[in-house]
Order: C-alpha cells, then structure tokens, then sequence
C-alpha cells in the first residue's frame, strides 16, 4: 500500500523484515507467500534474495516516522493474512513496537486499523 514511498535500503530491510514475520512460526502460509510475491511487485524487487539478516540490524535502518508507521502498517496487513496472531508474532511486533518507540494506543490503532481493512477485503459469501 504505501511500500513505494521507502528509501531503497528500507525496501530491501522491509522486505527481510517481512519474510522473517512470515517464517516466524516455521509454516509460511499461502497467503504470506502471496503477500510477500505483492511486496517485492510493489517495491519492483521481484529477483531480491532474502539473506536472512537479523531483526535488531533491519530495524535500524528505518529512521523516520513515517517509514516506521509503514512498516508497521504492512507487517500487520501481512500477520494477520493468515488470520492467526502466533506468539512468536506477537513476541516480535512488541520488539519492533518498542525499537520504533510506539506508544500502546498508536500501536493498538494501527493494529485495529489492518483488522478492519481485512474484514473489509473478505467478500460476503466468505462470512
């Protein structure tokens, strides 16, 4: 949704970010891995190879707030793809919730917010 608008370096450490997220819980699911394939179209980085980096590393990278919003907003429009919050997720948003310095209300708003859109993208014979 809003990928587009990171620096190059941040692309390819949200995109490391990413498949870490998505890997997190050992089963990338079928609706990750299509997310992950819509990520590298929307960031024109189809041929990036992930390399595996560690968290702590990628999180430095994103430097403003606005990138850090970003990645928060994808990472939980990915996360709950699969309509599971798993604990080794969830023990991971409150590293990146505290690294970026998000406070529990700015934080609980972003999560509402992906929530609802993916209600919303759920077509009605699927409720």
């Amino acid at each position: 949704m809003f990928l587009a608008e990171l620096h190059p370096e941040e692309k390819e450490a949200f995109l490391e970010l990413a498949a870490l997220m998505a890997n997190i819980d050992g089963n990338l699911s079928v609706f990750e891995n299509s997310i992950l394939n819509k990520y590298k179209k929307e960031m024109d980085l189809e041929d990036y190879k992930i390399k595996g980096l560690a968290i702590e590393d990628l999180l430095k990278i994103f430097k403003t707030e606005r990138s850090k919003n970003i990645v928060l907003v994808e990472l939980f429009q990915l996360i709950y793809s699969d309509g599971v919050f798993a604990e080794q997720e969830s023990k991971s948003v409150q590293l990146i919730k505290e690294h970026f310095g998000f406070d529990t209300n700015e934080y609980g708003s972003f999560k509402d917010w992906i929530v609802k859109i993916k209600e919303l993208s759920v077509s009605p014979k699927e409720r």
